[in-house]
């Protein structure tokens, strides 16, 4: 009863945390709107004035495309540690950030005329270097999950290299501040119409994720024991990582790749849980939609990247765990 209760009370804590970070978020900016303000747009008041616009097109859908993006890394972290019982599996992992942020930076170069051009490349980009993965993987005939690891950092690699090649023969005047932009993720180019594409993504692989969070916690057991329970094993990690990076990649494709977030969620969610069953994916989620609308804070006042922000977020959360460990291991 003691584990439901602090469950639940975690799972409150963390939504009003999301939505006192979503209603600040919503009050904050260049062109400041007042809670009276925002209470009267949300009735439908105040239609064709000035506020009007910056709140439907502009705040709300920042507002919104920052709690998705970090719903989706903050879950897909939590179920690539789960999966591959490694505490630093993160989404650059499979290589999806890295293909995603290679494809936006081939789109540029080669003159994409529009953002949803630029989203298209990143997004395919990012599957493309998941089925790599799992081709490497395939080709190796091993089912353990350092594999998938070794395969991640193989193509991540590749990525940047790809990634670098690109930064050197891109127009340093135009090319160049776009690639160097998206590859450190932001949230200033964000309009309503950007919104509903990867929100559905992100909303039906979720679903999906938490539909299968026991095959999820299954695979955490390790393959024999999986497989003895009854699991088909490549099948449902193949299943669950596909879901996992379509759903990071649609979110990726449009704000670009965000530092950190995938990899502290899980550990904040565990922290506050002390567990990592039940309510613990759905908590990963949550933990990363509030540490990128609390980023996306101070990056639109002083107008920075995403992950100067998420990096220095990281940082304590990282050196606790990192001292923690040191203590366990002395004990």
């Amino acid at each position: 009863m003691h584990t439901q209760a602090r469950s639940a009370a975690v799972t409150a804590a963390c939504l009003l945390t999301v939505g006192a970070l979503g209603l600040v978020s919503l009050c904050v900016g260049s062109f400041p709107l007042s809670l009276s303000q925002i209470m009267s747009l949300l009735a439908g008041q105040l239609g064709g004035t000035m506020e009007h616009q910056v709140f439907w097109q502009l705040r709300f859908a920042r507002m919104c495309m920052a709690a998705v993006t970090g719903w989706a890394l903050g879950l897909a972290g939590g179920v690539y540690q789960t999966v591959f019982r490694n505490p630093l599996a993160s989404p650059d992992l499979t290589g999806v950030a890295s293909g995603a942020s290679l494809g936006a930076a081939c789109a540029i170069v080669l003159g994409a005329g529009t953002r949803l051009e630029i989203m298209a490349g990143s997004f395919f980009a990012g599957l493309i270097a998941l089925a790599l993965v799992l081709g490497l993987v395939s080709a190796a005939r091993l089912e353990r999950t350092g594999s998938y690891i070794l395969a991640g950092v193989i193509i991540s690699s590749l990525c940047e290299a790809g990634l670098m090649l690109l930064k050197t023969v891109a127009d340093p005047e135009r090319e160049l501040a776009a690639i160097e932009v998206w590859t450190m993720g932001s949230l200033s180019a964000m309009t309503a119409d950007k919104l509903p594409l990867p929100a559905l993504a992100a909303a039906l692989c979720s679903a999906a994720l938490l539909l299968f969070r026991r095959q999820t916690l299954m695979l955490s057991l390790g393959s024999e024991s999986a497989r003895g329970m009854g699991l088909d094993v490549p099948r449902w990690r193949a299943l669950l990582l596909g879901l996992t990076t379509l759903m990071v990649a649609a979110v990726v494709s449009v704000v670009g790749a965000v530092a950190f977030v995938g990899l502290i969620a899980p550990h904040i969610a565990a922290l506050l849980l002390r567990r990592r069953g039940g309510v613990y994916l759905p908590v990963c989620g949550l933990v990363g939609a509030a540490v990128l609308l609390a980023a996306d804070l101070p990056a639109r006042l002083l107008n920075l990247p995403l992950s100067i922000f998420t990096v220095l977020m990281a940082v304590p959360v990282l050196a606790m765990l990192l001292l923690r460990g040191g203590r366990d291991g002395d004990a």
